[in-house]
């Protein structure tokens, strides 16, 4: 006898519904079972969630940001106390190991800090005697209703690097989260709700493409945040236009890290390794290429890494010292493999196979670490994302042609340089094309007080997301100019001017 399955349904009005309507397995990647079921809305259940963030928003945006800061506070105090219950679903429904969720949490958590010092970052502008009785000056103030739509790989994180600061300027939402793993997007919402947040200001719509749509040509939606593939996020950023919103997506990636012959090796391979394969790979600041200057350089590189990835553990995330987890779904895993095999017909080197890995063979959604060398620009597996524990080596002459590979990419998200030289540093960090940069950081990903973004194909958009960009697009300027006086104005007809 089959026990009944858990079942996800949607958070509307301030209330978790018990919908009904067409499902989707939630799958257990570490064994391959299905654990819940996550209903499918629609156009009606994503006009209702609207419609409630449009009639909560008019109360909540008069609020003072300090009354909003404080309500953020409380929930960042509940988020604190379920850390660990928060960080188990995560790691059962995503796959990742558990100390990689905690640490997803808690650097959702430091955009919570930040929004809840927002009041600082909405204080406007003003000028004194720009003209003779008149002072001039700007406010920021909400858009309206704000939705988000959150892709898998990060279902606490990346939500959190998007609701908090748009709740903080005053604004209502709408989260749309990943179908695969939809759990944390429910508990957030009902946390939010134990820390006092009205109803309907923070609402949670599961779904497809169906909800997708119809969240981002609602007429009521003023702006629409995305993290996602590149189709999609192009798709998203231009039907949002097209309907009349504000919109950032933020799209695919391919992030290179250069190897220059002068970096200290062992530091390099453990934060390359870490980088390359933690969370099976399925990260958009993931490092998927590197780039070796020099054969020398790559020669070792190689070696090492595969001594290294040799010993990884690959586990279920619940395992204590696991250091990589199963991919999200059996799909996902053939998907990957499948390019994996893609990369054997292209020629490149297969230096380690993560399909023949002894985890490979187990029950659940794993593959094992792969390495792949002598990797050409003309590839697929260098030119596309993979999203999965692959990694393919490049080997170029110099830092000049390292740049001019990244260059030639699609995509822009982020890149790094390991090297002991500060002007090759110097030099990599002034001409590299991307929008996030590190220097003996594999994963440059800002801190919440930063902004966080691409360039190219991986961002679609003038607005990063987080810290002071988030702010200047969850707000719009308000220019107001005052005349306080008793004389009549005698420039009525005529455009006024200081004097």
């Amino acid at each position: 006898m089959q026990l009944s399955l858990r079942t996800v349904g949607h958070f509307i009005g301030g209330e978790e519904i018990a919908a009904r309507g067409a499902t989707q397995p939630v799958w257990n990647p570490a064994t391959g079972e299905q654990q819940a079921a996550v209903v499918l809305g629609g156009a009606a259940e994503a006009d209702a969630a609207v419609r409630s963030a449009a009639d909560a928003f008019p109360e909540w945006s008069s609020r003072s940001p300090l009354q909003r800061a404080n309500v953020l506070f409380r929930f960042r105090e509940l988020m604190h106390a379920n850390l660990d219950r928060l960080a188990a679903l995560v790691t059962a429904e995503h796959g990742k190991t558990r100390d990689d969720a905690r640490a997803e949490v808690l650097r959702g958590l430091d955009v919570v800090d930040f929004a809840c010092g927002i009041p600082q970052l909405l204080k406007g502008e003003f000028s004194a005697g720009v003209s003779r009785d008149i002072d001039a000056y700007a406010l920021r103030q909400p858009l309206g209703v704000c939705v988000g739509i959150t892709p898998f790989n990060f279902p606490a994180m990346v939500p959190m690097w998007m609701f908090p600061v748009a709740l903080a300027c005053g604004n209502t939402f709408v989260l749309k989260p990943s179908e695969r793993d939809p759990s944390l997007g429910i508990e957030m919402a009902k946390l939010l709700r134990d820390a006092g947040l009205p109803k309907g200001v923070f609402n949670v719509v599961n779904g497809g493409a169906a909800v997708v749509n119809a969240l981002i040509e609602h007429p009521d939606v003023a702006a629409v945040s995305f993290v996602g593939s590149t189709p999609i996020a192009r798709h998203v950023f231009t039907s949002a236009n097209e309907h009349g919103k504000r919109v950032q997506a933020l799209g695919g990636a391919k992030n290179h890290l250069v190897v220059m012959p002068d970096a200290e090796m062992d530091a390099t391979v453990e934060a390359l390794v870490g980088a390359a394969y933690g969370s099976a790979g399925e990260r958009c600041m993931a490092i998927s290429v590197a780039v070796a200057v020099g054969d020398a350089t790559a020669d070792e590189l190689v070696a090492r890494i595969e001594r290294r990835i040799a010993t990884l553990r690959v586990d279920a995330g619940d395992v204590p010292d696991a250091e990589m987890g199963p991919l999200v779904t059996r799909e996902h895993r053939e998907r990957v493999a499948s390019y994996i095999e893609l990369g054997e017909r292209e020629g490149a080197r297969l230096v380690a196979d993560g399909r023949t890995h002894a985890v490979a063979q187990r029950e659940g959604f794993f593959l094992g670490p792969t390495l792949f060398d002598r990797v050409k620009p003309e590839m697929r597996i260098y030119r596309e994302e993979i999203f999965g524990p692959v990694l393919c080596v490049v080997r170029v002459p110099s830092l000049d042609a390292a740049l001019e590979l990244i260059a030639g990419h699609e995509f822009g998200n982020g890149a790094a340089i390991f090297t002991r030289d500060g002007a090759h540093a110097r030099y990599f960090e002034r001409k590299v094309t991307a929008g996030m940069v590190g220097i003996n950081v594999a994963i440059p990903v800002p801190m919440a007080f930063n902004s966080f973004g691409g360039w190219k194909a991986s961002l679609f958009g003038d607005h990063h997301v987080h810290g002071p960009e988030g702010v200047r697009f969850y707000t719009r300027m308000k220019s107001v100019t005052a005349r306080w006086s008793e004389s009549p104005d005698r420039q009525g007809f005529s455009m006024p001017t200081s004097g």
